[in-house]
């Protein structure tokens, strides 16, 4: 579910164009037919008139390196900027750098005088961060915002030790984006699941920066990413050896205290009856806790939608955050069952 079908719902706001460099001229809903009669716009290209009006939000649902190029003109445009890619999750040049690095890409920043002012866009960490006066947001990655999630209380308390953390993620195929692709043919993804990028996942960097962050230092994460036959989801199982004796309990109360502000994220206990559909099309992260005393280790299952959570679902919130208004607003939806 993208940021446009989220503000169909929306009390406070609404699409003004929507722009790429494809299928310009088009209706979005001639190619989302769901869309029709709900949201008709045609796509533009990004000189059209439309495309250069102004707006008081844009989201930049571009590729590594397109919206450094983009985002200073749209700032002095008068609009707040939320990007999707890893151009804004790192606010300094030299973390930028090691994520460019990690993905092969160029380490110079083209905007890296906006660097400095950007605000990682996970409002359950950064919440005070996310206000009118903040111009630019770099959106979260989809695994970053589960394996996050599911960590970062037990980090900040320091319930686990720093250098045993272990995130074992599980995606659907819709992860890999829209365009077509031989690996993703309906006969070759059926019944198959794999692991991938193990040289090393970009979200990674974004994992490792904002738990060393709560750690007050460095910490290194074993991270495995694996695609399965389902369209959407993502089930990040973590673990961490327990640095103290902790009862199941215990676990679970720090878990709900910390997150007692956040509106979409559940804490639940583990024997919770839930999977990947219990948030599919919604904006929540639900996080079962359990305590493995045999190991003696802390296990988190975090359940998100990638395309919601796991992207416009955040941008959404994070928008909301920007312009003071109601957090939840048109995302506060349960999910669809069956």
């Amino acid at each position: 579910m993208g940021a446009a079908e989220l503000l169909l719902a929306h009390p406070e706001a609404e699409p003004a164009a929507l722009v790429d460099i494809e299928n310009v001229g088009t209706p979005i809903s001639g190619l989302y037919p769901h869309l029709l009669g709900h949201l008709d716009m045609p796509i533009v290209a990004p000189d059209d008139d439309s495309a250069q009006q102004p707006v008081d939000v844009t989201f930049m649902a571009t590729p590594d390196g397109v919206g450094m190029g983009l985002a200073d003109v749209e700032l002095k445009n008068g609009a707040k900027v939320v990007d999707y890619s890893g151009d804004f999750r790192f606010n300094s040049a030299d973390s930028y750098a090691e994520y460019a690095s990690r993905l092969g890409r160029p380490k110079e920043h083209k905007a890296a005088h906006l660097l400095e002012e950007s605000v990682y866009g996970l409002p359950e960490l950064h919440r005070e961060q996310l206000s009118k006066e903040t111009r630019i947001v770099g959106n979260p990655g989809c695994f970053a915002v589960s394996c996050i999630l599911g960590l970062a209380p037990a980090i900040r308390e320091s319930l686990i030790n720093t250098d045993s953390v272990i995130c074992d993620c599980k995606t659907g195929v819709s992860g890999a984006g829209k365009k077509p692709s031989p690996a993703f043919h309906y006969p070759a993804r059926y019944d198959a699941m794999n692991a991938y990028k193990l040289a090393g996942h970009q979200h990674v960097c974004e994992i490792e920066r904002e738990l060393g962050l709560l750690a007050g230092a460095a910490l290194a994460v074993t991270f495995t990413a694996q695609v399965v036959p389902v369209c959407r989801g993502i089930m990040s199982t973590l673990y961490g050896s327990l640095s103290r004796t902790l009862s199941q309990q215990q676990a679970v109360d720090a878990y709900a205290a910390a997150y007692e502000d956040s509106p979409f994220v559940r804490v639940l206990d583990a024997s919770a009856a839930v999977a990947s559909n219990s948030v599919r099309g919604t904006n929540y992260c639900f996080l079962v806790v359990s305590v493995d005393e045999r190991t003696d280790r802390l296990r988190v299952v975090s359940y998100i939608d990638n395309l919601v959570k796991g992207q416009a679902g955040s941008a959404v919130q994070n928008m909301n955050l920007l312009f003071g208004l109601d957090e939840i607003a048109g995302l506060d939806r349960p999910a669809m069952y069956p």
